[in-house]
């Protein structure tokens, strides 16, 4: 049980462009939101859609992966951990952020409209 401590793993579809950024070191960072649906039916049978956007963040070969193949509207699957952290505001407020750290990805068969 170990190594499901910190474990997140999610299907769904990329909602923009995931931005890439160029880092000192050659080194590179992608960030793009997820969209994941819940569909079920409300106390009147009528069929809902409850839409979660999540915010990942992938770095080295994954990184790669992402700039070359995966664009808005891309169904994808990843794994990876959850990671908060804080930042302070340009009105000096502590702001947090929730991100979900990649370490794996797949790229389903789905949405193709590139």
């Amino acid at each position: 049980m170990s190594t499901i401590k910190n474990h997140v793993q999610l299907i769904g579809n990329v909602g923009q462009k995931p931005i890439i950024t160029n880092l000192e070191n050659d080194k590179k960072v992608a960030r793009l939101s997820l969209a994941t649906n819940e569909n079920y039916k409300n106390n009147k049978g009528e069929k809902q859609t409850d839409t979660n956007w999540h915010s990942i963040v992938a770095w080295g070969k994954i990184e790669g992966i992402i700039e070359e193949f995966v664009y808005q509207g891309k169904k994808i699957g990843i794994a990876g951990k959850l990671k908060t952290r804080n930042y302070e505001s340009k009105g000096g407020e502590k702001q947090y952020v929730t991100e979900i750290i990649v370490n794996e990805i797949l790229l389903l068969k789905g949405n193709s409209n590139k």
